[in-house]
C-alpha cells in the first residue's frame, strides 16, 4: 500500500495567497456591483522593458531557423546570461565566478529546491513573520524549525540568537514587512553562521528596490559571507519576468562542509532534476542586464515606489504605524482599531472593497498586522487609499 508523506498534515490547511483569493472571490460573487482593488499578492503590473522584448523577439525568430535553433541548453544556464548577471554584481562592488551562478525559473523554485542539499535533521531557523515558502517546504521535509521573533521592537529586523541553527533564512529587502538590514546587521549575522557552522539562505528578491547606497543589495557585500551564505534573487520583481520565470542562485566555492561542497552538489541536484530555463527566456534576460533596459526597468521600478509613497501618505494621514515602503514595494501596517489580520481583511474588503494581506498568514508575529503592496496600477492605488481614508479616517 502506498505511504504518503505525513508531514503535510502539519501544514496550515490552505496556502495564505489561495485563501485570500478565495475570500476576495466570494465578495465579487456576493457584489458583482463593487470594483476590488488588490493590494495583496505581489504580482506585477508594468510591461516588460521595451529592450527585453527585443531580445525575446530576437531569440523567437532564431528558434524558428535550423542555423540558429537551441535546443537543450546547460543546466545551470547559458554563459551569456551567467556572464551578464556576474557584471551587474560587479555594479555594486561583488566578484562572483560564471560557475558560482546557477540560472532557474525564480527564487522561490530554489528557495524550495535547496533544501535537497540538507538533512532532514537540521535545525532552521525563521525570523517569524516570514514568506510562507520557507516554513512550508521545511515542515515538508519534517526538520524542526525554531522561529525568531520581528516585531515593532527590533524594527522587524531581528538579530542573531544565542543558540546553534544550521540553516537560517534572511529576507531583505523583508518581505512581508519592508524592512531591511544595514551592514553592521548583516555582518553580525555572518559572524553567526561562521561561528556556528551554518548556512544563510539569503533572499535577494526585492534587492533592486534598494535606493539607499548604504543599505546592501547582496549578502556577498558582507566580508565572510562567501564561507556562509547562498544568495536567491529573481527578476520577477526586479525586472517584471513573473510570467516570464527567470532568476538565479549564488553558490560561492567555498561553501565546503565535511568535504563536501555546496555548489557541486547544487550543481548535481540540477542537473538530475532540472532542465534549464528555455533559451527565449535566458535571452530577454540577458537584456535585463543592459544600459538600455536598466534605464526602462528604473521607470517600471520609480512607479511602484511613487506607488509605495502613495500608500504610506494615506496611512501616515490616518495615524496608522507601518515600516516598509522605502526600499521596498511592501507596506507592513498595523491594523486599526486594535483588529485582528484576518478580521480587518473582511472589514476591509466589505468597507472599502480593497484587498491586502493578513499579517497572521505570515506567522503568529504578524497577528494585528497587515501587508499592502505597491505593484498594482497607480490610479487604482490612489482610489484605494481614498477608499481606505474614507472607511477609517
Amino acid at each position: 500500500m502506498i505511504m504518503l508523506n505525513e508531514q503535510y498534515q502539519n501544514l496550515t490547511p490552505s496556502y495564505l495567497f489561495a485563501e485570500v483569493a478565495r475570500r476576495a472571490a466570494a465578495f465579487a460573487q456576493a457584489h458583482p456591483d463593487k470594483e476590488i482593488i488588490k493590494l495583496s499578492i505581489g504580482d506585477v503590473t508594468r510591461p516588460l522593458a521595451p529592450a527585453v522584448i527585443a531580445a525575446m523577439h530576437k531569440a523567437v525568430d532564431e528558434m524558428g531557423e535550423a542555423t540558429t535553433f537551441h535546443g537543450y541548453g546547460p543546466e545551470q544556464g547559458y554563459d551569456f546570461l551567467r556572464q551578464a548577471i556576474g557584471r551587474y554584481y560587479q555594479s555594486f562592488g561583488v566578484a562572483l565566478e560564471a560557475d558560482e551562478i546557477f540560472v532557474s525559473d525564480g527564487a522561490k523554485s530554489d528557495l524550495a529546491n535547496i533544501t535537497d542539499l540538507f538533512d532532514r535533521d537540521n535545525k532552521v531557523l525563521i525570523p517569524d513573520p516570514v514568506y510562507p515558502v520557507y516554513v512550508d517546504t521545511n515542515i515538508m521535509n519534517g526538520r524542526e524549525i525554531v522561529y525568531l521573533e520581528a516585531n515593532e521592537a527590533n524594527g522587524f529586523l531581528p538579530a542573531p540568537p544565542d543558540f546553534e541553527a544550521d540553516l537560517v533564512y534572511l529576507c531583505s529587502p523583508n518581505n512581508p514587512t519592508g524592512a531591511v538590514y544595514n551592514r553592521d546587521q548583516l555582518k553580525a549575522w555572518v559572524d553567526y553562521a561562521n561561528r556556528w557552522g551554518a548556512v544563510l539562505l539569503f533572499d535577494a528578491a526585492y534587492e533592486s528596490f534598494i535606493t539607499d547606497p548604504n543599505l546592501p543589495r547582496s549578502i556577498f557585500e558582507i566580508p565572510g559571507a562567501r564561507t556562509c551564505a547562498i544568495e536567491f534573487c529573481s527578476l520577477s520583481k526586479t525586472a517584471g519576468f513573473t510570467g516570464t520565470r527567470c532568476g538565479y542562485t549564488v553558490v560561492p566555492q567555498e561553501l565546503v562542509f565535511d568535504g563536501m561542497s555546496l555548489n557541486h552538489m547544487w550543481n548535481r541536484r540540477q542537473t538530475t532534476k532540472f532542465n534549464g530555463v528555455p533559451y527565449v527566456v535566458q535571452r530577454a534576460a540577458e537584456a535585463v542586464f543592459t544600459d538600455e533596459a536598466r534605464t526602462q526597468i528604473r521607470a517600471s521600478i520609480a512607479y511602484y515606489q511613487e506607488n509605495a509613497r502613495v500608500i504610506a501618505a494615506g496611512l501616515d494621514r490616518l495615524g496608522i504605524a507601518y515600516t516598509g515602503g522605502v526600499n521596498s514595494p511592501y507596506l507592513w501596517m498595523r491594523c486599526p482599531n486594535g483588529m485582528g489580520s484576518w478580521e480587518f481583511f473582511d472589514d476591509l474588503l466589505q468597507k472599502a472593497a480593497v484587498v491586502g494581506t493578513p499579517g497572521e498568514g505570515f506567522g503568529s508575529c504578524g497577528k494585528g498586522y497587515f501587508r499592502l503592496t505597491a505593484f498594482g496600477n497607480h490610479e487604482k492605488t490612489l482610489e484605494a487609499m481614498e477608499r481606505i481614508q474614507k472607511a477609517y479616517g
